[in-house]
């Protein structure tokens, strides 16, 4: 059976991913684009919800070309034991195992941690759940959204006076998902110092609140509860998203004082770095209001290429707000492969996220779109847990697998 894109740095580790939805799935994702062989298990019949998430044409997501590529679909009921029975035997040939069920789940089915160290001890199991695996709430139901709100990110995002808003993607899943591969790969290496496994333990809550800065000691040693700020910084100017004369938004970082000094150069009022209301950090940070003002009198009078190329010039970070179209056709994704058009079954390139980060000797590497549900089960099963065509077809008559 070919391995799947064995070129990053992770081939040779084979991953048994279970769950569904993003956190786990696209913490697999990851994995698999770094190389891994990752076998995906789904619940014959309807398989992963993901598969119908989001924008949808002909039944299936636009979504899960992305988040499936490069992984082998195993169709397996886990809810029963025989199914159970088969996913300990792949899981003593696996390196990892991923997954984001509510904790406890995996005990029941007899597919915890210390089930399987005990067939395979350098198995690593690494848990993604909205309120980790200990603690006085770590049963209770998690979403991402939850996992956002306790974190703090929500409170602090939106306008000033408005509601918490969300972010408009997954953060927290997605959050959850780096830190659950950040921790598999850690792992990996005390492993190959020890030889021994270990539980990764990721809550979604925590992944979003080891995001949050300085926050907690911001509130509790200066009586500072930093909330909702709209698209400033409060006391950091200028660092603002200002209006171009064609209607573009353009986000302008200028709030160190040499590029300020180059800001005041592009925008020809060369005066305004030495003006006191403005001269140094903190007067900016007072001013902030007056400085925006001035400076979105100067971009209003451009057009977004003019203003881009007259920032650049003078070395001032500036870039244009980038909705989908915009990414599709700029230079830097094309260049950086951030753009990948692979084929699907059907036919049909479509485009998705490249691969981060680049690997310069071991790049990492798209090999197949997400798979059908269950296309790789009697593959996988006949080589993995030797399951023999009498064994397959007794699995297949009782609704055990699905291939």
């Amino acid at each position: 059976m070919t391995k799947h894109g064995s070129s990053g740095p992770l081939s040779g580790v084979r991953v048994l991913e279970l769950g569904s939805f993003i956190a786990g799935p696209f913490a697999g994702q990851l994995l698999a684009d770094y190389g891994a062989e990752v076998i995906k298990i789904e619940p014959p019949g309807e398989g992963d919800p993901m598969r119908r998430w989001g924008v949808v044409q002909d039944g299936q997501s636009l979504w899960w070309p992305a988040i499936a590529r490069n992984k082998k679909s195993v169709a397996l009921n886990l809810r029963h034991g025989d199914g159970q029975a088969v996913a300990r035997t792949l899981a003593s040939r696996c390196d990892v195992v991923l997954e984001n069920f509510r904790p406890g789940t995996l005990d029941a089915w007899g597919l915890g941690y210390q089930a399987l160290a005990a067939i395979n001890p350098g198995i690593i199991v690494v848990h993604v759940s909205g309120l980790g695996q200990t603690g006085p709430r770590s049963r209770e139901a998690g979403f991402g959204s939850i996992g956002e709100a306790m974190g703090g990110i929500r409170f602090t995002t939106g306008d000033a006076g408005s509601r918490p808003a969300r972010t408009g993607i997954s953060i927290g899943d997605s959050l959850a998902a780096l830190f659950a591969v950040v921790g598999t790969s850690t792992a990996l290496v005390e492993r190959a110092k020890s030889g021994r496994g270990q539980e990764v333990d990721v809550a979604i809550y925590e992944a979003v609140a080891a995001l949050m800065e300085s926050t907690m000691v911001d509130y509790e040693r200066a009586g500072v509860l930093r909330t909702r700020t709209g698209s400033v910084l409060p006391g950091v100017a200028p660092s603002n998203v200002y209006r171009s004369a064609d209607g573009a938004d353009i986000a302008i970082a200028g709030n160190a004082d040499a590029v300020y000094r180059r800001l005041c150069g592009a925008m020809g009022r060369p005066e305004l770095a030495d003006d006191p209301r403005f001269d140094n950090h903190e007067a900016r940070g007072r001013n902030s209001v007056v400085l925006d003002e001035e400076i979105e009198r100067w971009t209003a009078s451009l057009t977004a290429e003019d203003l881009l190329g007259i920032l650049a010039d003078h070395g001032v970070p500036a870039g244009k707000i980038y909705t989908a179209p915009d990414m599709l056709a700029d230079v830097q994704y094309a260049a950086r492969q951030m753009v990948l058009r692979p084929e699907t079954d059907d036919g049909v390139e479509g485009p998705m996220a490249g691969i981060v980060p680049k690997f310069s000797r071991t790049p990492g590497a798209v090999s197949t779109v997400g798979p059908r549900l269950g296309q790789h089960t009697r593959a996988v099963l006949g080589e993995l847990a030797g399951v023999d065509d009498e064994g397959w077809a007794d699995l297949v008559t009782r609704g055990i697998v699905a291939g």
